[in-house]
């Protein structure tokens, strides 16, 4: 798959409504940051979220528990979520891959080919430079306005 092209949207649909725990690499407990409202409004949604943050200081984010990584998650992961350089991505492909994720998905301005590549040939889905908190509203999509916050 071409990732700096649009992704058609039943391929983006389907990965939203299939996976319900999303480990996001880069979470903030900062509210003035993107991660932030991005975990806040996948949360709202009724996705598990299990926010990655190195920080031992920082032991959850909006009550949520935080992960020191990607292999201190205690539960199956469907997608990982990134929130750091490109550079970083082909590393964090990996550890997606050996966690058994089915999902590698970087954030707006996250791109590397060499992790699309890992990712793919390892039989996960792959979504680049996108926010999955933009594509849950987009029409093809319909919100779980049910839930409470």
């Amino acid at each position: 798959m071409n990732h700096q092209e649009e992704y058609p949207s039943e391929y983006l649909a389907d990965i939203l409504a299939s996976v319900k725990t999303i480990a996001m690499i880069g979470a903030s407990p900062d509210a003035t940051k993107f991660s932030y409202g991005v975990l806040r409004v996948l949360h709202e949604q009724g996705y598990n979220m299990k926010p990655i943050n190195p920080r031992t200081d920082i032991t959850e984010i909006r009550g949520i528990p935080t992960f020191r990584s990607l292999a201190d998650v205690d539960e199956t992961v469907d997608m990982v979520q990134v929130f750091r350089k490109s550079e970083a991505l082909p590393g964090i492909a990996q550890q997606a891959i050996d966690i058994g994720a089915k999902v590698l998905w970087s954030q707006i301005g996250v791109y590397s080919e060499e992790a699309a590549q890992m990712a793919e040939e390892a039989g996960l889905q792959v979504v680049m430079n996108r926010c999955p908190k933009i594509e849950l509203f987009r029409p093809f999509w319909k919100p779980k306005l049910h839930l409470g916050i």
